[in-house]
């Protein structure tokens, strides 16, 4: 079998790079490291794909012109895309003036235990406003009530306008717990096509889209369509796309909204072969520090007009889905990934 046959099924990510740092051959696992195509990434240079990396380049680049190894342990390295990677790197020298350059990612388990942490947080979160929403919500259908017969004795007088005014706003409570509370229950998926969910959105978005704000649209025709409520992504990409629009409204900025397949993905404690992931980009300011491991929680919001349930609501939408939400930001990146699973 051709050697190159056997590093195409390792689910580490490899590279053969030559001396003048051009990639000549890349496995799927290097594909998905770098959320790109194999074809898109061979016969680019490796710098292309690095915006920063803890290894100086120049170090590199001596060890693949004198045939040397290098191994190092833990390194951050950023892709194109912006994300970030923490890595064990080896790199070995070949027989024809190129070097084998093997990235293992080691933040992968790191990320696994930050989700459970996270899932279990936001589940204590939503058991509490849980039970706070039915507290609420059962003096609230008695007060109603009780405005419902109070206005009955008072029909046709000066105080009927305020018996009507008390149910409307308790009307407007009940919407707003409802809506706190969001979906509990999974509810009938039926396959679609998330291209046509995101162009729905878009065509509702662009009705009052800043004229400085530019949407891009990168899909991977290739998805295939997946089970899902339609309504319910609808509203994650809403809510997603309305935040990354939201944070360059106040200068010259750009939303993109990219989907890829990705494969060989733990969510939770299940792996999928392949899964959909949906990335909604801006270069806006990026999101508070102090508010990025609270960021998913209800109530939580960085701007004085927002409610902070959105990001709760489209978490917990994902969550029913078998899927999640993920969330890298730096000043002038920040990208949201909405994760699905594509069952077979």
């Amino acid at each position: 079998m051709d050697p190159r046959q056997l590093l195409s099924h390792l689910s580490t990510a490899v590279l053969i790079i030559d001396d003048a740092l051009i990639v000549r051959f890349a496995n799927p696992a290097a594909a998905q490291f770098f959320n790109l195509r194999v074809s898109k990434l061979i016969d680019t240079n490796f710098n292309e794909q690095v915006l920063a990396f803890d290894i100086s380049l120049d170090r590199f680049q001596h060890a693949i012109t004198n045939g040397k190894s290098l191994n190092v342990s833990n390194a951050l390295l950023v892709t194109r895309d912006g994300v970030e990677r923490s890595v064990d790197l080896t790199l070995s020298p070949m027989d024809n003036s190129q070097s084998i350059l093997e990235l293992r990612m080691i933040d992968q388990q790191k990320r696994i235990e930050q989700q459970f942490n996270q899932d279990a947080q936001q589940q204590a979160a939503r058991f509490l406003v849980r039970n706070l929403a039915h507290e609420i919500k059962n003096p609230l259908g008695g007060l109603r009530g009780a405005a419902q017969l109070l206005s009955k004795q008072v029909h046709g007088s000066e105080y009927q306008e305020f018996t009507d005014m008390i149910i409307e706003q308790a009307d407007r409570m009940k919407a707003l717990v409802d809506k706190l509370l969001g979906p509990q229950k999974p509810t009938p998926h039926y396959l679609q096509n998330i291209h046509q969910i995101i162009e729905k959105v878009i065509q509702l978005i662009e009705i009052t889209l800043p004229s400085n704000i530019e949407l891009i649209r990168d899909y991977d025709p290739s998805l295939p369509e997946i089970t899902m409520d339609a309504e319910q992504i609808q509203q994650v990409v809403i809510n997603l796309l309305q935040n990354a629009v939201q944070a360059v409204a106040d200068a010259k900025g750009k939303v993109t909204l990219k989907t890829r397949t990705q494969h060989s993905i733990t969510i939770g404690n299940k792996r999928f072969r392949s899964v959909l992931e949906l990335s909604v980009i801006d270069d806006g300011p990026g999101v508070p520090t102090e508010l990025k491991d609270t960021l998913f929680y209800p109530m939580v919001t960085g701007r004085a007009e927002g409610t902070g349930l959105g990001l709760s609501i489209a978490h917990n939408i994902a969550r029913l889905h078998q899927g999640r939400i993920d969330c890298n930001s730096s000043p002038g990146h920040t990208i949201f990934v909405l994760t699905l699973p594509i069952k077979e």
